[in-house]
């Protein structure tokens, strides 16, 4: 079954990419206005109406994105602010095996030895180009290299915005990518590890799951495995809005099934989880659930496993939070990333 886009629950877009902040304004101004317009500070009327534009076609969010990126440098937020002097950064358009244009970005120290291949795999809704470029820039700055694309219909590559045919689709897209990327012989040398946020964790355990053997290791960051409980609607509402997007499956309404049924249609396979795993999780996540990811660390096969819990954080822990919150969850990553590529690659 298909994955739908929804304003109503909540479920539209990650809170901090460009496409989130266009649909939370929007959200607010039909709540507030019979005629809504919105306004961004800075942004003149011409790029207004880039932003006001439909974002479901590709060739919007890529004007958007090409609009706004200036602003985005500018915004006051700790990511955004590290400085990426010494790093080569490179965009690339690729259609990949099914006729699709996927947008890609690396990030690779300039002068300094590479320590290990990050591989990273966004949350839904969300795109390369926005936070995750701070994100980026920090673990390249730490001596890794990160590589990232656009899933099909999100952020820069083609797809209707935010539709989910098939989730194994997703995974598939994703090896595709990183697969040609570990081939390179610059790389294939080096410790890879995936980088899961969100529904990134669970595309990530996918991809393991399917490359057993591949990778060193995974980070896995509020990943969504089961949405939590408070974000889910009604259940009458949800059979309602169900039925109705078996009808229209591309219209913006609600999930068809919960993104864990989706990913993981036997919860057993979780037990399969078996290469060193970083699991971090806000206490105070009303996004996906916390417990979920105890579950998921205490079911693990894996002997090298480390499960981080952080009172009081919400979801988005590495963009959300106070700054030294933030530093301090990127720490605990670097730390563990640091520990097991000199394990792997000690010279």
């Amino acid at each position: 079954m298909a994955l739908i886009k929804t304003a109503t629950f909540g479920l539209t877009c990650s809170p901090f990419s460009l496409d989130g902040f266009v649909q939370r304004k929007r959200r607010k101004a039909r709540r507030t206005s019979k005629a809504p317009t919105m306004k961004f500070e800075g942004v003149d009327k011409e790029l207004q109406k880039i932003l006001d534009a439909n974002m479901d076609d590709v060739a919007a969010r890529r004007r958007a994105r090409e609009a706004f990126k200036e602003i985005q440098l500018g915004i006051d937020h700790c990511l955004l602010k590290i400085p990426y002097d010494g790093l080569k950064m490179k965009e690339s358009y690729e259609v990949n095996s099914r006729g699709l244009e996927i947008f890609s970005k690396s990030w690779l120290p300039e002068i300094s030895p590479l320590k290990a291949v990050v591989c990273f795999c966004h949350g839904y809704g969300d795109t390369c180009t926005f936070f995750v470029e701070g994100i980026a820039r920090k673990l390249a700055s730490s001596g890794y290299g990160v590589f990232a694309m656009d899933y099909p219909g999100f952020g820069l590559s083609e797809g209707l915005h935010g539709y989910i045919p098939s989730f194994d689709r997703i995974v598939d897209d994703v090896i595709e990518h990183f697969s040609k990327v570990k081939e390179n012989p610059e790389y294939q040398s080096l410790p890879s590890f995936l980088f899961g946020q969100s529904m990134g964790g669970a595309v990530a355990l996918k991809v393991h799951l399917k490359q057993p053997k591949a990778w060193n290791g995974a980070i896995l960051l509020a990943p969504m495995c089961k949405i939590a409980e408070d974000m889910v609607p009604p259940w009458l509402v949800k059979q309602i809005l169900i039925g109705v997007a078996k009808i229209l499956p591309k219209e913006k309404l609600v999930p068809q099934k919960d993104m864990a049924e989706m990913a993981f249609r036997d919860l057993n396979k979780r037990k399969l989880v078996s290469l060193p795993l970083l699991i971090l999780h806000g206490e105070a996540d009303t996004i996906t659930d916390s417990s979920v990811s105890k579950a998921l660390y205490d079911k693990a096969s894996s002997s090298d496993k480390k499960l981080c819990l952080y009172k009081d954080a919400f979801h988005a822990l590495l963009e959300g939070e106070p700054d030294d919150a933030i530093f301090q969850v990127f720490d605990d990553i670097i730390s563990w990333l640091d520990e097991r590529s000199i394990r792997k690659n000690p010279h």
